[in-house]
């Protein structure tokens, strides 16, 4: 069985400890929880007749007062950027972390995940915004860790993107 380690990266409160819970456990939580460090779960999937076990690397958010310790991301397959749509500079954040990882890990599978769509009438993100992101051949996925949109779509295509690599 191969096994692939993801992380899970964006601004604090952007949903990433909700995205995974959701995504390994089916469940929603409304109670926030901030991650310290990292918290680490796993969850076995199955694509294209190989089983992958993805070990789920939940790191803390980054804010003004704690910046993301980039050596988490070491022996990373891939990653899942968050961004939170109720909050629009969270994807200016999401831009910066994506370049900053890349300079630590070189180039690997990501996919961006615009969280919240359960709250679209708070929505801040422009579609311009990701249409630029579209056309650089990012993959972008509108997600809520509240509803489950999204989610198994954003880990299948990630897990994906890193078994064609």
């Amino acid at each position: 069985m191969l096994q692939k380690k993801v992380c899970m990266i964006g601004e604090f409160a952007t949903g990433k400890t909700s995205l995974v819970s959701q995504f390994v456990h089916s469940i929603f939580s409304e109670k926030y929880q901030t991650t310290v460090g990292v918290k680490i779960d796993k969850k076995e999937i199955e694509i294209n007749n190989k089983k992958v076990n993805l070990i789920l690397w939940d790191l803390h958010g980054e804010d003004e007062f704690q910046k993301l310790r980039l050596s988490y991301l070491r022996g990373s397959s891939g990653f899942l950027l968050v961004a939170d749509g109720t909050r629009s500079h969270t994807l200016r954040k999401a831009v910066d972390l994506k370049e900053r990882v890349e300079k630590e890990v070189g180039k690997i599978p990501f996919i961006l995940m615009l969280n919240k769509w359960d709250l679209q009438e708070e929505w801040e993100i422009e579609e311009s915004e990701v249409n630029k992101l579209l056309a650089n051949a990012w993959t972008v996925i509108k997600s809520s860790a509240k509803s489950g949109l999204g989610v198994e779509e954003a880990f299948q295509t990630l897990t994906l993107k890193i078994l064609e690599e």
